[in-house]
Protein backbone atom coordinates (compact mmCIF):
# COMPACT_ATOMS: atom_id res chain seq x y z
CA UNK A 1 0.00 0.00 0.00
CA UNK A 2 1.56 3.37 -1.00
CA UNK A 3 1.43 6.16 1.38
CA UNK A 4 -1.54 8.23 -0.55
CA UNK A 5 -3.52 4.99 -0.15
CA UNK A 6 -3.10 5.11 3.03
CA UNK A 7 -4.00 8.97 3.78
CA UNK A 8 -7.18 8.48 1.73
CA UNK A 9 -8.83 5.25 3.52
CA UNK A 10 -7.50 7.40 6.78
CA UNK A 11 -9.26 10.76 5.78
CA UNK A 12 -12.47 8.56 4.54
CA UNK A 13 -12.91 7.29 7.92
CA UNK A 14 -12.44 10.60 9.64
CA UNK A 15 -14.64 12.01 7.61
CA UNK A 16 -17.19 9.85 7.60
CA UNK A 17 -17.45 9.01 11.76
CA UNK A 18 -16.17 13.20 12.15
CA UNK A 19 -13.66 11.80 14.24
CA UNK A 20 -11.60 14.64 14.44
CA UNK A 21 -12.83 18.54 15.51
CA UNK A 22 -11.10 21.65 15.58
CA UNK A 23 -7.51 21.83 17.37
CA UNK A 24 -8.43 18.30 19.34
CA UNK A 25 -5.26 17.32 20.38
CA UNK A 26 -4.81 13.12 19.89
CA UNK A 27 -2.53 10.83 21.77
CA UNK A 28 -1.40 7.71 19.40
CA UNK A 29 -0.97 4.69 21.52
CA UNK A 30 1.82 3.52 19.71
CA UNK A 31 2.86 -0.59 20.59
CA UNK A 32 6.16 -1.05 18.57
CA UNK A 33 3.08 -3.21 15.87
CA UNK A 34 2.58 -2.51 12.36
CA UNK A 35 -0.51 -1.19 13.05
CA UNK A 36 0.32 1.26 15.60
CA UNK A 37 3.22 2.69 13.43
CA UNK A 38 1.22 2.61 10.30
CA UNK A 39 -1.54 4.70 12.37
CA UNK A 40 1.11 7.02 13.54
CA UNK A 41 2.04 7.83 9.64
CA UNK A 42 -1.22 8.52 8.49
CA UNK A 43 -2.11 11.33 10.89
CA UNK A 44 1.29 12.61 11.06
CA UNK A 45 1.12 13.32 6.99
CA UNK A 46 -2.68 14.06 7.34
CA UNK A 47 -2.10 16.28 9.92
CA UNK A 48 -0.20 18.56 7.03
CA UNK A 49 -3.23 19.16 4.31
CA UNK A 50 -6.23 18.18 6.40
CA UNK A 51 -8.66 21.32 6.67
CA UNK A 52 -9.71 20.67 10.19
CA UNK A 53 -5.96 21.64 12.14
CA UNK A 54 -4.87 19.02 15.23
CA UNK A 55 -1.90 18.11 17.26
CA UNK A 56 -0.13 14.60 17.91
CA UNK A 57 1.43 13.03 20.38
CA UNK A 58 2.91 9.19 20.76
CA UNK A 59 2.57 7.67 23.68
CA UNK A 60 4.25 4.27 24.14
CA UNK A 61 3.18 2.44 27.28
CA UNK A 62 6.24 0.00 28.55
CA UNK A 63 4.96 -2.91 30.23
CA UNK A 64 8.30 -4.09 32.06
CA UNK A 65 9.27 -6.72 29.20
CA UNK A 66 13.27 -6.32 29.22
CA UNK A 67 13.08 -6.50 25.68
CA UNK A 68 11.65 -3.55 25.29
CA UNK A 69 14.76 -1.56 25.69
CA UNK A 70 16.67 -3.02 22.80
CA UNK A 71 13.60 -1.97 19.89
CA UNK A 72 13.00 1.21 21.43
CA UNK A 73 15.65 3.75 19.57
CA UNK A 74 14.17 3.07 16.19
CA UNK A 75 10.48 4.54 17.04
CA UNK A 76 12.68 7.37 18.94
CA UNK A 77 13.90 7.92 15.40
CA UNK A 78 10.79 7.80 13.36
CA UNK A 79 9.13 10.04 16.09
CA UNK A 80 11.52 12.67 15.24
CA UNK A 81 11.72 12.16 11.23
CA UNK A 82 7.53 12.83 11.65
CA UNK A 83 7.94 15.89 14.30
CA UNK A 84 5.70 14.13 16.63
CA UNK A 85 6.43 14.68 20.29
CA UNK A 86 6.63 10.77 22.24
CA UNK A 87 5.82 10.27 25.44
CA UNK A 88 7.35 7.03 27.30
CA UNK A 89 5.28 5.47 30.11
CA UNK A 90 7.14 3.11 32.34
CA UNK A 91 4.98 0.47 34.09
CA UNK A 92 4.76 -3.00 35.94
CA UNK A 93 2.35 -4.44 33.96
CA UNK A 94 4.48 -7.48 32.92
CA UNK A 95 4.97 -8.23 36.78
CA UNK A 96 1.30 -7.65 37.66
CA UNK A 97 -0.15 -9.86 35.01
CA UNK A 98 2.36 -12.77 34.78
CA UNK A 99 4.52 -12.78 38.24
CA UNK A 100 1.95 -11.55 40.38
CA UNK A 101 -1.01 -12.77 39.48
CA UNK A 102 -0.19 -15.36 37.20
CA UNK A 103 -2.90 -15.11 34.94
CA UNK A 104 -3.98 -17.93 32.49
CA UNK A 105 -6.19 -15.86 30.20
CA UNK A 106 -4.20 -12.63 30.71
CA UNK A 107 -4.88 -10.22 27.91
CA UNK A 108 -8.16 -8.56 28.93
CA UNK A 109 -6.26 -7.83 32.32
CA UNK A 110 -3.27 -6.60 30.62
CA UNK A 111 -5.38 -4.66 28.06
CA UNK A 112 -7.30 -3.26 31.03
CA UNK A 113 -4.08 -2.12 32.30
CA UNK A 114 -2.27 -1.08 29.57
CA UNK A 115 -5.11 1.37 28.46
CA UNK A 116 -5.61 2.51 31.93
CA UNK A 117 -1.72 4.32 31.27
CA UNK A 118 -2.42 5.46 28.21
CA UNK A 119 -5.47 7.38 28.77
CA UNK A 120 -4.12 9.07 32.11
CA UNK A 121 -0.85 10.03 30.00
CA UNK A 122 -2.80 11.58 27.26
CA UNK A 123 -4.85 13.51 29.89
CA UNK A 124 -1.81 14.59 31.70
CA UNK A 125 -0.03 15.42 28.04
CA UNK A 126 -3.19 17.77 27.39
CA UNK A 127 -5.12 15.05 24.78
CA UNK A 128 -9.25 15.20 24.01
CA UNK A 129 -8.85 12.23 22.34
CA UNK A 130 -6.98 8.51 21.72
CA UNK A 131 -6.68 7.05 18.48
CA UNK A 132 -5.88 3.37 18.39
CA UNK A 133 -4.13 1.10 15.27
CA UNK A 134 -7.48 -0.93 14.51
CA UNK A 135 -8.39 -1.63 11.60
CA UNK A 136 -11.11 -3.56 9.22
CA UNK A 137 -9.88 -7.53 10.30
CA UNK A 138 -9.66 -6.38 13.92
CA UNK A 139 -13.66 -5.28 13.99
CA UNK A 140 -14.26 -8.26 11.70
CA UNK A 141 -12.72 -10.39 14.59
CA UNK A 142 -14.42 -8.60 17.41
CA UNK A 143 -17.82 -8.88 15.63
CA UNK A 144 -16.90 -12.67 15.07
CA UNK A 145 -15.73 -13.21 18.97
CA UNK A 146 -19.02 -11.48 20.10
CA UNK A 147 -21.18 -13.80 17.50
CA UNK A 148 -19.18 -16.68 18.96
CA UNK A 149 -18.48 -16.11 22.59
CA UNK A 150 -21.13 -13.81 23.85
CA UNK A 151 -24.09 -14.36 21.18
CA UNK A 152 -24.34 -11.11 20.16
CA UNK A 153 -23.76 -8.98 17.16
CA UNK A 154 -21.60 -6.18 18.05
CA UNK A 155 -18.02 -4.50 17.09
CA UNK A 156 -16.28 -1.56 18.70
CA UNK A 157 -17.40 1.98 17.19
CA UNK A 158 -15.42 4.44 14.89
CA UNK A 159 -15.99 6.58 17.67
CA UNK A 160 -16.06 5.68 21.98
CA UNK A 161 -16.81 7.94 24.92
CA UNK A 162 -14.91 7.47 28.10
CA UNK A 163 -16.92 8.76 30.72
CA UNK A 164 -15.13 8.46 33.16
CA UNK A 165 -11.98 10.18 31.54
CA UNK A 166 -14.03 12.57 29.04
CA UNK A 167 -11.55 11.04 26.24
CA UNK A 168 -12.89 10.22 22.59
CA UNK A 169 -11.19 6.55 21.51
CA UNK A 170 -10.99 7.04 17.64
CA UNK A 171 -10.60 4.03 14.80
CA UNK A 172 -9.07 5.99 12.14
CA UNK A 173 -7.99 2.70 9.68
CA UNK A 174 -11.45 0.80 10.29
CA UNK A 175 -11.45 1.05 6.18
CA UNK A 176 -7.61 -0.93 6.12
CA UNK A 177 -7.52 -4.54 5.43
CA UNK A 178 -4.62 -5.52 7.81
CA UNK A 179 -3.02 -7.03 4.25
CA UNK A 180 -2.70 -3.91 3.40
CA UNK A 181 -1.13 -2.70 6.28
CA UNK A 182 1.61 -5.43 5.90
CA UNK A 183 2.02 -4.12 2.21
CA UNK A 184 2.97 -0.75 3.85
CA UNK A 185 5.18 -1.81 6.65
CA UNK A 186 7.35 -3.57 4.32
CA UNK A 187 7.12 -0.65 1.49
CA UNK A 188 8.26 1.78 4.28
CA UNK A 189 10.30 -0.08 6.41
CA UNK A 190 8.73 0.33 9.49
CA UNK A 191 10.66 -0.28 12.78
CA UNK A 192 8.37 -2.78 14.41
CA UNK A 193 9.37 -5.36 17.17
CA UNK A 194 7.66 -8.72 18.03
CA UNK A 195 5.12 -8.53 20.67
CA UNK A 196 7.15 -9.95 23.84
CA UNK A 197 3.93 -10.83 25.86
CA UNK A 198 4.60 -14.74 26.12
CA UNK A 199 0.68 -14.91 25.42
CA UNK A 200 0.98 -13.55 21.91
CA UNK A 201 -0.28 -15.91 19.32
CA UNK A 202 -2.32 -18.00 21.48
CA UNK A 203 -5.42 -16.00 22.22
CA UNK A 204 -8.99 -16.19 21.13
CA UNK A 205 -8.50 -13.22 18.62
CA UNK A 206 -5.82 -15.25 16.72
CA UNK A 207 -7.85 -18.42 16.68
CA UNK A 208 -10.71 -15.95 15.36
CA UNK A 209 -8.18 -14.59 13.21
CA UNK A 210 -7.56 -18.12 11.32
CA UNK A 211 -10.87 -19.41 11.04
CA UNK A 212 -11.73 -15.56 8.76
CA UNK A 213 -8.63 -16.67 7.02
CA UNK A 214 -10.14 -19.85 6.00
CA UNK A 215 -13.81 -18.99 6.09
CA UNK A 216 -12.94 -16.09 3.58
CA UNK A 217 -10.22 -18.25 1.39
CA UNK A 218 -13.52 -21.10 1.13
CA UNK A 219 -15.63 -18.39 0.49
CA UNK A 220 -13.89 -15.65 -1.25
CA UNK A 221 -15.50 -11.96 -0.48
CA UNK A 222 -16.80 -13.35 2.76
CA UNK A 223 -14.69 -10.81 5.10
CA UNK A 224 -15.91 -7.74 3.44
CA UNK A 225 -19.67 -9.31 3.38
CA UNK A 226 -18.77 -9.31 7.13
CA UNK A 227 -17.71 -5.93 7.55
CA UNK A 228 -20.34 -4.42 5.46
CA UNK A 229 -22.93 -6.04 7.64
CA UNK A 230 -21.24 -4.56 10.85
CA UNK A 231 -21.34 -0.92 8.87
CA UNK A 232 -24.48 -1.23 7.95
CA UNK A 233 -25.97 -3.38 11.58
CA UNK A 234 -27.53 -0.35 13.25
CA UNK A 235 -25.28 -1.64 16.27
CA UNK A 236 -25.96 0.24 19.43
CA UNK A 237 -23.04 3.05 20.49
CA UNK A 238 -22.24 3.47 16.75
CA UNK A 239 -22.51 6.80 15.67
CA UNK A 240 -24.06 7.94 12.37
CA UNK A 241 -22.32 7.83 9.20
CA UNK A 242 -22.07 10.67 7.25
CA UNK A 243 -22.73 9.29 4.13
Amino acid sequence: MKLQKLYSYTRQAIDDYHMINTNDHIAVGISGGKDSLTLLYALAGLRRFYPIPFTLNAIIVDLGFSEFQDHIAPIQDLCRNLDVPLTIISTQINEIVFQHRQETNPCSLCAKLRKGALNEAALQLGCNKVAYGHHKDDMVETMMMSLVYEGTFYAFPPVTHLDNTNIDVIRPLMYIDEADIIGFRNKYQLPIFKNPCPADGFTRREYMKQLIHQINRENHGAKDRMFHAIIHGNIGDWPERSR
